[in-house]
């Protein structure tokens, strides 16, 4: 049997669904049997390979995200939107409702640096954000959709073992069904 290709990713948001997927338990022993886990913030950094499904977290907040949706949709066959971030911009949105350099002024340079004089230096590693957050489906078409703040589990768990299993998930029954 060959094995499906799945990868984990993490644009702007908590991380929390990604806590919620690690939540599965032992269950994940079932996701490995069915599937190679090419990606993932949790294990490693590296490229994304061709997969069959792609778990994204966040919504999108800087130039870099939008790249890599737009990277992540060429080598996904199936596209899952992983919480409210990433379906509707949730928390991460809320910037949307200010000015966007007064949100840098307030988190980064009018917040106390190390050195007490309360200056924040610009940082080459900061992202450049973009105007507003968006969700995935902004950006790029989204295949499933699994709400929630963080989702359920057992929910994720669900969509996952029915993709891997060539099902389309209804998620309706997430609750109603129990595995392992």
């Amino acid at each position: 049997m060959n094995k499906k290709k799945l990868a984990t990713i993490w644009l702007g948001g908590c991380s929390g669904c990604h806590m919620s997927l690690l939540d599965i338990d032992e269950r994940i022993l079932d996701v490995a049997q069915l599937a190679d886990i090419v990606k993932s913030p949790v294990v490693d950094g590296k490229e994304l390979p061709p997969v069959d499904i792609a778990l994204v977290e966040g919504a999108v907040t800087s130039d870099e995200h939008y790249r890599e949706l737009l990277h992540i949709r060429q080598q996904a066959k199936v596209l899952v939107a992983l919480g409210d971030c990433a379906v509707m911009t949730n928390v991460t949105g809320m910037r949307n409702y200010f000015n966007l350099q007064d949100v840098v002024n307030a988190s980064y340079r009018d917040a106390v640096s190390d050195d007490g004089q309360g200056q924040q230096p610009d940082h080459p590693c900061l992202l450049r954000l973009n105007d507003k957050v968006v969700p995935l489906q902004a950006v790029v078409p989204v295949d499933v959709v699994v709400p929630g703040c963080p989702p359920d589990a057992d929910a994720i768990f669900y969509v996952l073992f029915e993709l891997l299993n060539d099902r389309v998930p209804q998620l309706s029954q997430a609750k109603k069904l129990k595995y392992g």
